[in-house]
């Protein structure tokens, strides 16, 4: 079994064919299925020419169909039900959450200076006018004395 590799996309041993010497995904349909999708997938993250043009296409199909997502829906209860269960989810978990806005920040006596950690924060949450949410841990108490084996602070 000379030259015989496995599909990046099954798995399963194939032979290459002798043109195209770089071959990773056997013949099957699906397999060349997700050889497209992958390109497409690269060519959108890295090809600002074909990214816009995919989206003058999109947009171009939209206006030729403007109908299409409401006879879709229309016909196929199951897809209408599913996205509505969907919605109510994400809807359940924006109303648990932090929402953030821009009256929502609380009257608090304001941080005294010191050393602070800052990172994202890792929970699910709604911030308006590019509000950031992030979690500040104290390192040093405010006032409290410095640490003796700083050398800068000695």
């Amino acid at each position: 079994m000379n030259n015989v590799r496995h599909c990046v996309a099954c798995g399963s041993l194939f032979r290459p064919l002798p043109h195209v010497p770089n071959q990773r995904y056997c013949s099957a349909s699906n397999c060349q299925r997700e050889r497209r999708r992958r390109w497409q997938q690269q060519h959108m993250r890295a090809d600002a020419d074909y990214r816009e043009n995919q989206r003058r296409a999109q947009a171009s199909w939209r206006a030729r169909n403007p109908d299409y997502w409401r006879q879709y829906r229309a016909t196929h209860p199951a897809y209408r039900e599913r996205n509505s269960a969907l919605q109510r989810k994400r809807n359940a978990r924006l109303r648990s959450g932090v929402v953030a806005n821009m009256n929502a920040s609380h009257i608090a006596p304001p941080l005294a200076s010191g050393f602070y950690v800052l990172r994202r924060a890792s929970e699910i949450q709604i911030a308006k006018m590019n509000a950031c949410i992030v979690h500040i841990t104290v390192l040093s108490p405010p006032g409290g004395p410095s640490a003796p084996d700083c050398k800068e602070m000695m």
